[in-house]
């Protein structure tokens, strides 16, 4: 689900009240282990994690307007969502992820190409998905992105 609002703060008072709580306790890790570069804004309609043009000014290839998508947080009809786009473009950062995951949670991953999905909230890996933030700087991901556009 998109939320039509302008800041991170309206996108989680427009959730639901048993959301609210969770998506802020997402939304906390992340700032808070998110390397520096990167910027909290709205994009396509969901809390994002960006590079900034100030950083990286060709912008994102499909919308060279738009910054650089890194991370979204979204409140789903049905689940929480956290897009990383790292793990799809990084094969060895996935293979981390999917090795560690197991060691927080013990239900199975349900996980798209770079969607991780949390049909319980109260199952969401706070420490996990703080490491994961660590994981690649912007200057990483731009890196990263650069290849994956070479390739594609």
């Amino acid at each position: 689900m998109t939320y039509d609002v302008a800041t991170p703060d309206a996108y989680i008072a427009a959730l639901p009240s048993e959301r609210q709580a969770p998506m802020e306790a997402l939304r906390k890790v992340i700032r808070e282990n998110l390397p520096a570069g990167f910027e909290e804004t709205i994009n396509y309609g969901m809390i994002g994690y960006v590079v900034p043009h100030s950083l990286f000014p060709s912008g994102y290839h499909c919308s060279p307007e738009q910054p650089l998508p890194f991370v979204n947080i979204a409140s789903q009809k049905n689940f929480i969502a956290i897009y990383h786009m790292g793990l799809y473009a990084d094969a060895s950062l996935l293979r981390w992820f999917t090795e560690e995951y197991p060691k927080y949670v013990q239900t199975k991953l349900d996980m798209g190409k770079s969607c991780i999905r949390f049909k319980k909230p109260e199952q969401i890996p706070f420490a996990l998905i703080g490491e994961l933030m660590q994981k690649m700087t912007p200057q990483d991901w731009i890196a990263c992105y650069e290849e994956q556009l070479k390739r594609g």
